[in-house]
């Protein structure tokens, strides 16, 4: 049991012996540091349970707290916060409990409790942007933190690998491609199938203009385009299985799908399951038909079928039109049944989707729930804002997007530059130095990114991401290295558990390290990478305090030595631990 859960136990106790009330929680906060103590209680909240002075009852939960807890040597109260004091030996103690723990802060798996994160979800008309970027950063490193924190995962992604816009790309190749392929032009598939949706939108505003100087209004004649009607004509061939189109289709997808997996390697995310919409996007009709006869859903005169939401403050929302056929909304509840079939141990879903679609995922999560599934109080939508840049907003239709491999090459490129400024690297191989690169610049794209609250917008600045000072991926990484480094030199035995006096220092360190634990479950029950990179920016700035502050590897006394190693030590597995959940590497030298 770590002080804090010790501390809650004891002051519930001390409530109900002192004033015969029973309290359901303790708020605690980290003492202010010009104050004396550890940790501090929160005595605001308990005046709705007991009311009086908070500075009396603060007093008396303090003196209870001392008489009854060994590890409380002393307490103070400075309006209503009672500023513990805990003893040393509580912290060594803890300290070479967690020291040999290769999984510390880590749950063990419960079998009967799985998630499914789904997150990318691609276009085939188009290669991975940075807007994919932020996507499969966030979904991959939500799933490893809900691992971390005991959940069975399945990692997925649903690809978007129908519809007109892949038609577009398939047409403007057959046009214009005469027959290049991925090998003959030594481009990636996707980058040469995006090349062309590029160049369907080029040609089509050609013919819009041209008939609209005919005196054609530019509405009509976006429908009129002969680019469009052929489009349109395409996807009508492809979804009756014409086998000139499909065999297109399937031919120029491939290309997509293998550039896709060379850019996923790249970024360092993976897939348990694959889902394809051209397989799904039929899903959900059936269900639809049995929710009409349940009440869940209702027929309008046209026949189109909605489902009536008001009740829950939203509105009327369609589900299946008068023809018959289906709409997103239709698809996206067929397919998370189906993952539900496929998986009977998930328990709830996490689609990682941009805030343009929070309406969408409110709608679809209370249909499957008055559909009665019991999984679906546990969907969440993790919604994240825009990945801007400083030159404006990206369009893939007018080959303004920032590609995925661009943006991992150019990171790589800014942490050459800024390495070789630094003069860091004296004795590194031509090797050496280019791969500490690449873990460098994606590093510093990953930190950059995931440090966010995933809700808010961000500007990336790539030159700013690789900075080795401040709250920066590299500082994190410098740091970790920094320590490989003090371990390397450590040319003595210090495996073997001591008992030392701490300096403030060191304490302040270990207090820093038992809030691990805590810190994987706020960011599991958040979804949010966010906390774990901050965490581990504060865990950093503490250790370089204690390095800056207390001899480590010069200090004469040698338990003092071998104590000051081993924190070291468990900073940098620490450190290593809480970048893996955001999938980023660490350098043993930099």
């Amino acid at each position: 049991m770590n002080i804090q859960s010790l501390i809650e136990t004891k002051v519930k106790e001390g409530f109900l012996a002192l004033y015969d009330v029973e309290i359901p929680s303790v708020e605690f906060q980290a003492t202010r540091k010009d104050f004396e103590g550890d940790i501090t209680v929160v005595v605001f909240p308990l005046l709705r349970y007991k009311k009086g002075n908070p500075v009396q009852i603060g007093e008396d939960l303090g003196k209870y707290l001392v008489e009854n807890i060994n590890e409380i040597t002393n307490y103070n109260v400075v309006k209503g916060f009672l500023n513990l004091v805990v003893d040393d030996s509580f912290y060594v103690n803890f300290f070479n409990e967690i020291a040999a723990d290769a999984t510390y802060g880590f749950v063990k798996e419960n079998e009967t409790d799985a998630r499914m994160v789904e997150y990318s979800s691609p276009n085939t008309n188009k290669p991975l942007h940075l807007g994919h970027v932020r996507n499969v950063l966030l979904g991959y490193s939500v799933a490893e933190i809900l691992k971390a924190a005991g959940h069975k995962v399945y990692k997925t992604q649903i690809i978007n690998d129908r519809g007109i816009h892949i038609c577009k790309s398939m047409l403007a190749w057959e046009k214009f491609g005469n027959g290049e392929t991925p090998e003959s032009t030594g481009l990636k598939g996707d980058k040469l199938v995006g090349n062309y949706y590029v160049k369907f939108d080029q040609e089509y505003k050609k013919e819009i203009s041209e008939l609209v100087s005919k005196g054609i209004s530019e509405e009509d004649a976006k429908k009129q385009a002969p680019l469009f009607l052929e489009a349109q004509e395409m996807l009508r061939k492809w979804e009756a299985g014409d086998k000139e189109v499909v065999t297109l289709w399937e031919m120029m997808n491939g290309w997509v799908y293998k550039g896709f997996d060379v850019t996923y390697e790249n970024i360092g995310v993976n897939f348990d399951k694959l889902y394809y919409e051209s397989n799904t996007y039929l899903l959900g009709k059936d269900v639809i038909e049995e929710g009409l006869k349940n009440g869940v859903f209702f027929k309008k005169e046209d026949g189109s079928v909605w489902c009536d939401l008001t009740d829950e403050g939203l509105d009327e929302k369609l589900v299946l039109r008068s023809d018959g056929t289906a709409v997103y909304m239709t698809q996206d509840i067929g397919t998370a049944i189906q993952r539900s079939k496929d998986f009977p141990d998930v328990n709830g879903m996490v689609y990682t989707v941009g805030n343009e679609q929070d309406y969408h995922f409110k709608v679809l999560f209370l249909i499957l729930q008055k559909l009665g599934y019991s999984w679906a109080k546990q969907l969440f939508h993790l919604s994240y804002g825009m990945v801007d840049l400083p030159s404006g907003k990206m369009k893939s239709r007018e080959g303004t997007v920032v590609d995925a491999d661009d943006l991992m090459d150019e990171m790589t490129n800014t942490a050459r530059e800024i390495s070789q400024e630094l003069g860091k690297l004296e004795g590194y191989s031509t090797e050496e130095k280019e791969e500490l690169y690449k873990i460098i610049g994606l590093g510093a794209l990953k930190y950059f990114i995931l440090k966010v609250d995933p809700k808010k917008r961000i500007l990336f600045d790539p030159q700013a991401s690789v900075d080795f000072q401040g709250n920066t991926g590299p500082f994190v990484q410098y740091t970790y290295a920094r320590i490989q480094s003090i371990l390397r030199k450590a040319d003595f035995d210090y495996s073997a558990s001591v008992s030392v006096e701490l300096h403030e220092k060191e304490k302040e360190l270990i207090k820093q390290l038992e809030l691990y634990p805590e810190i994987i479950q706020q960011a599991a029950n958040n979804y949010s990478p966010a906390i774990i990179a901050n965490y581990t920016y504060d865990l950093v700035k503490e250790f370089n305090s204690f390095y800056q502050n207390v001899s480590i590897l010069g200090e004469e006394n040698q338990d003092k030595k071998v104590f000051r190693v081993q924190l070291s030590k468990k900073v940098a597995d620490t450190i290593k631990s809480a970048f893996n959940l955001l999938g980023i590497q660490v350098p043993e030298r930099m």
